[in-house]
């Protein structure tokens, strides 16, 4: 019988769980999206795991020794779950590699972590997603750095141990200014209505000392394209935190053509 190599995969969406499985993270993308009918029919982002991280939260060990091939077929074992719930807060950072990016047809974008070392301006106001486990769309005067640890210790109302999140790409200062007549207008971010947008980022342009402003309790993070998305994403652990930045423009045209091309 075939030998397979296990996998430990983490899903930051649509849902958060932690998965053991034979198939490469190509072959385990196609398979969330497009390889079965009982799967979840948009973008999907999942990390890969180090396969030796091991935690008390979770039974690795017996659901690796489980994810054996089929006994007849012998073909690999595509999802065995190891778990589906409050999984983000139990997986060490270190133990998360590459972040794979994932389109309604299966294309795949894997991106390695880096550094974020980029100087940002203080007290700009941005919009940002939480994609895991939390799920509002915010308004915050904060760079990725502070937000991070604000959501993640600076806040126990609106907190969790970890939060993955993303930055909508939009230009805040501008919307405000072209819409101070409050006429009909429309929002630059898809299901938010433009009136709802413009009150809360006015909120926090208007008051420096506010740190944050909810804009929408569900996150439009389905409905939002990839290219809509500023510098990348971030996994925040208190002071710790690892980011995943999207390969500029050119070098995706160049070297990802495939995956860009459904994002457009």
């Amino acid at each position: 019988m075939t030998e397979y190599t296990k996998h430990i995969y983490m899903t930051l969406f649509p849902n958060n769980a932690l998965i053991a499985s034979h198939l490469e993270p190509e072959q385990f993308a196609k398979h969330l999206t497009v390889g079965t009918a009982k799967h979840y029919q948009s973008k999907v982002v999942f990390a890969e795991v180090n396969i030796n991280f091991r935690d008390p939260f979770f039974e690795i060990d017996e659901i690796l020794a489980q994810t054996v091939p089929h006994p007849v077929t012998g073909k690999p074992k595509r999802t065995k779950f190891i778990a589906s719930y409050a999984t983000l807060e139990h997986v060490a950072l270190s133990a998360i590699g590459r972040l794979y990016l994932v389109t309604a047809g299966g294309q795949v974008l894997g991106i390695e972590a880096q550094p974020y070392t980029r100087v940002s301006e203080t007290g700009r106001v941005r919009v940002y997603q939480e994609i895991n486990p939390l799920h509002s769309l915010v308004a915050a005067n904060s760079d990725p750095r502070e937000f991070g640890k604000w959501i993640t210790r600076g806040t126990r109302s609106k907190s969790a141990p970890k939060v993955c999140f993303t930055q909508i790409d939009m230009d805040v200062d501008r919307f405000a200014k072209e819409h101070t007549s409050r006429m009909q207008f429309t929002a630059p971010i898809p299901e938010i209505h433009p009136l709802r947008l413009y009150d809360c980022l006015k909120e926090l342009l208007d008051n420096p000392n506010k740190k944050t402003k909810t804009i929408s309790l569900g996150s439009v993070f389905r409905h939002t394209s990839y290219k809509r998305i500023k510098h990348g994403f971030w996994i925040a652990d208190g002071d710790d935190m690892l980011y995943f930045p999207i390969p500029p423009r050119d070098e995706l045209e160049k070297n990802h053509y495939d995956w860009w091309r459904e994002v457009m």
